[in-house]
Order: C-alpha cells, then sequence, then structure tokens
C-alpha cells in the first residue's frame, strides 16, 4: 500500500452531511492523519471564504483549492499559490447567452475579497447564500462590473435545463471555458485551466509531493480532474455512477462518514 502524504477532500456532498456539517468522526479522523504528518487540504467549487471557516474548524494550515482550483490560497497567510481567472470576452458572451434565455446568473470576482453579485435574488439564491455563508449584491445589470476579470459565472437551474445549456456552451466555446458542475443544479463557467486537478497539483507542487502519494476524495463530476491527477481516488457512496466509475475506489456515504473510513482503512490502520 503506498503512503499517502497529501489528502484533498471535497466539501459539498463528501466532507460536509446534509446540514453543510462535518461530523466529530470525521473531524477526529483528519487531526489523526495530520497528526500521522499527512497534509489535509480542501477542495472545493466553494468561494474561497466560504471554505476558510471549515480550514480553521480543522486546523488546516496550507494552501487551499477553492473555486475549482480557480484559486489556491494558503489558509493562514492568504498568499495566492495559483489563480486562473475567466477572461472577461467569454464571461461576456455566457451572460449574453444565459440572459437570452431568461435564466439568473452569479458572477464572482476574486481581488483578494470574495465578492458575489446576482441580477436577480431568488429561492435558489438565498438558498446557496445560507449553504455558502457568503454574502450577496443585486446588480441588474452584469455586464456593467465586466470592467475586470471574473473568477467564475454561475447558473443556477433545472438540472435537464442546465444539461442543454452546457452542451450548447461547449459547441460555442470547446476547450476555451471550462464548464462543470458541482451539483447537478449548478452550471460553472471558469478559465481552462481552473480545475481542482490543476489546483491539487498546484499544492502538492509546493509541499514538494509526487501525484502517486495523493489521495483525492469527492462526488461531483467537477472531482473528476482531480481524481485523473491523484494517485488513489476517492468516489463517495452518494455519488452518480459515472463519478464511481473514475475513481479506483468507492466510499460509504457523506452520511454514512464516508471520509472518515477511508482516512481510517487507508491511512490510520496502514502505520
Amino acid at each position: 500500500m503506498a503512503r499517502y502524504r497529501l489528502v484533498a477532500v471535497d466539501l459539498d456532498g463528501t466532507l460536509l452531511n446534509k446540514d453543510w456539517e462535518i461530523s466529530p468522526r470525521a473531524r477526529e479522523a483528519i487531526r489523526a492523519v495530520q497528526r500521522q504528518n499527512v497534509h489535509v487540504t480542501l477542495a472545493t467549487g466553494r468561494m474561497y471564504a466560504s471554505t476558510l471557516r471549515y480550514a480553521r474548524e480543522l486546523g488546516l494550515d496550507l494552501p487551499l483549492i477553492t473555486y475549482h482550483g480557480a484559486l489556491v490560497k494558503t489558509s493562514q497567510e492568504g498568499r495566492v499559490i495559483y489563480q486562473r481567472l475567466l477572461p472577461r470576452t467569454y464571461a461576456r458572451a455566457i451572460i449574453n447567452l444565459v440572459k437570452e434565455l431568461g435564466y439568473p446568473v452569479n458572477l464572482y470576482f476574486n481581488d483578494g475579497i470574495d465578492r458575489l453579485f446576482v441580477d436577480r435574488v431568488s429561492a435558489a439564491t438565498r438558498r446557496y447564500a445560507r449553504q455558502s455563508s457568503v454574502p450577496f449584491y443585486e446588480v441588474p445589470d452584469l455586464l456593467a462590473l465586466l470592467d475586470r476579470d471574473p473568477i467564475k459565472v454561475v447558473v443556477i437551474h433545472a438540472e435537464e435545463v442546465l444539461d442543454a445549456l452546457a452542451e450548447e456552451s461547449r459547441r460555442r466555446w470547446g476547450e476555451a471555458v471550462y464548464i462543470t458542475k458541482s451539483e447537478p443544479t449548478y452550471l460553472e463557467f471558469l478559465h481552462p485551466e481552473a480545475t481542482k486537478g490543476k489546483g491539487l497539483a498546484a499544492v502538492a507542487a509546493y509541499l514538494g509531493i509526487l501525484r502517486e502519494e495523493v489521495m483525492a476524495i469527492g462526488d461531483s463530476y467537477n472531482d473528476l480532474e482531480m481524481f485523473r491527477y491523484a494517485g488513489f481516488a476517492v468516489a463517495m457512496g452518494n455519488a452518480r455512477p459515472e463519478i464511481k466509475a473514475a475513481a479506483h475506489y468507492v466510499a460509504a456515504s457523506n452520511e454514512e462518514d464516508g471520509v472518515a473510513r477511508v482516512l481510517e482503512e487507508f491511512i490510520l490502520r496502514q502505520r
């Protein structure tokens, strides 16, 4: 069994339960792994500010992979080690397309401070803000904000609607834009190098760790690039079949302490 020196863990649907909390068992497993000199980081589509509170709860002191990998920033000093912004030309085109279809849009910036702007407030917007624990600002004309590059654009809608939008978007922009889902109802647009795989590679290089020494744990489409990079990829039991098929191992679900069980089995019991 390989000795893992770095574990990257997704938040929603993976480390967090349905109430967006870390269970006591998972918290203790992560602390026990750290005592074995294994690094643990968070790899999420969430904003940095939304991720930081969980990092502090766990006592993490290393770069966090946020915005799917668009921003990798240390949890203590706040030093950016990797960042990729979405070129505003594509952001404008994406927003124009979504406006034509009549869907609401979220626009994100990070120039030292996380900021979320929406063109309308809906029940989905309020739920997203509660989940992320970040404020949002309503700005009817999001295009007016694009005098600089944003970090991502997100559309929240029904799954089948977003699947059609993703297909059309990939037809228009191909590989010039990274298009992914963090949840079935969240379609996200980012720089093509703003992936969890690129972010995880940046953290591993920062720590001097080989990819075969890296474990990645996740549950959704935005975790696939991370799975491809890591030496050992773990999909949660609550993941969809296509996500499980891309992993080396399938854990119990997030409601069954899947992360804790994996850390106990593959790291703590191997020492």
